[in-house]
């Protein structure tokens, strides 16, 4: 790969992940400072991306790979999502904020699977090439929150409108990203292809089959922290909380160099284990965790994120591409995401607006009581992982 296409490629992905972490991260916290939301309302407005994640493949699949250079589209897309961003930050309505991030939502995540479909085009060896280009997006969502810290704007509109510049700056580069012409109609642009269903012969290998289920109900305890973790650290008077929680992507970075020596030597059981029991502690931390004494505490929490994250979701993509193989592999990831990011990331998010709505007395979240939930729910997974996934430790596919 040339210089010159590793750079823009480079920028393409610290642009998508910085727009991405601008203003998500905060936006339980702009949402109780400006409109006076609930801890409903904030569900609800986070799990506008998993209503995304769902409705994005068939666009993808179904429209955008077959018409459109992917370059143009994403260009389009992201230039829309500037002004949407731009808008967020003058809507005083919740209902009307809800509806306008749902939109925004549809027109974001598509760009992640246009963003990737456009660097794989370019490279020869995308399994050595891809991570030293996808490591910028990681860099881009860290850049977000030291500029957010920096700039003393975690409490304001301003992290929209950070959002939105950055948005239409990688909308205008688009542009000008290497062509990546569209494929034409394959014979499995279909509405099931779309979505993985030739994947769903996984499904009669019990093994996979338990892990599956987990991995829906583990993105509970997981919208629980995308969703109010910065409020609650607001909320507990760290300062920063923004910037300090960017250790959590570091955090991820550092130990996913981990994961592929890890796996082949304690097996996907224990991976998978380990990651469940640090969502207990991860829960366990911010319900003891203060400014004070625990500090400490709240630190644990988010630097807990990198074996939260990369021991069951990174370790989950793996295992279920060697339990499929290479002839459904990209279906069975398809269904994986579509699992996990969509449909379990918008049960977690409603369920977690509706428990810390349920904890809060006249107004002031009982934040110890919060975060019991997500542990007691992550503690259930973990003890049905342990009776039911019974997996040797040399993977067979599940086709075979």
């Amino acid at each position: 790969m040339k210089s010159p296409v590793f750079a823009k490629l480079s920028f393409m992905m610290f642009l998508e992940y910085f727009v991405w972490g601008s203003w998500y991260v905060t936006m339980s916290t702009y949402m109780s400072e400006f409109l006076g939301s609930s801890a409903v309302q904030i569900g609800a407005a986070y799990s506008a991306l998993a209503i995304a994640t769902m409705i994005s493949p068939f666009f993808v699949g179904m429209v955008a790979d077959r018409f459109f250079a992917a370059q143009r589209i994403m260009g389009v897309l992201h230039l829309v999502g500037a002004v949407l961003l731009y808008l967020a930050t003058v809507i005083s309505d919740n209902t009307a904020f809800y509806w306008l991030i749902v939109v925004y939502s549809l027109m974001y995540m598509p760009t992640i699977a246009l963003s990737n479909s456009i660097a794989f085009q370019q490279m020869n060896d995308p399994g050595k090439q891809f991570p030293w280009i996808r490591v910028f997006g990681t860099i881009g969502w860290i850049v977000s929150g030291l500029m957010i810290g920096a700039l003393g704007i975690e409490k304001t509109p301003f992290t929209f409108q950070m959002a939105a510049i950055a948005s239409l700056l990688l909308g205008l580069v688009s542009f000008i990203l290497p062509h990546t012409p569209p494929k034409g109609k394959p014979a499995s642009s279909t509405a099931s292809a779309a979505l993985g269903t030739e994947a769903f012969v996984l499904f009669k290998d019990r093994p996979y089959l338990i892990f599956f289920i987990a991995a829906i109900l583990v993105c509970i305890p997981l919208s629980f922290y995308y969703g109010f973790a910065n409020l609650f650290l607001n909320s507990v008077g760290m300062e920063n909380a923004a910037g300090k929680m960017i250790l959590g992507q570091i955090s991820e970075a550092v130990f996913i160099l981990a994961i592929p020596f890890l796996f082949n030597n304690i097996g996907v059981k224990n991976m998978l284990l380990l990651g469940m029991i640090a969502w207990i502690l991860r829960y366990v931390c911010f319900a003891y965790g203060n400014v004070d004494a625990n500090l400490w505490m709240l630190y644990a929490g988010i630097i807990l994120h990198g074996i939260c994250y990369d021991f069951f979701f990174v370790t989950g993509y793996m295992y279920t591409e060697k339990k499929a193989g290479e002839k459904i592999k990209n279906a069975a990831q398809g269904l994986f995401t579509f699992a996990t990011y969509g449909v379990g990331m918008f049960i977690g998010t409603w369920f977690s607006g509706f428990a810390a709505d349920h904890y809060t007395i006249d107004g002031a979240y009982q934040w110890k009581e919060i975060w019991y939930v997500p542990a007691y729910i992550a503690v259930g997974v973990l003890l049905y992982f342990i009776f039911f996934f019974k997996e040797k430790k040399e993977i067979k596919e599940a086709g075979a």
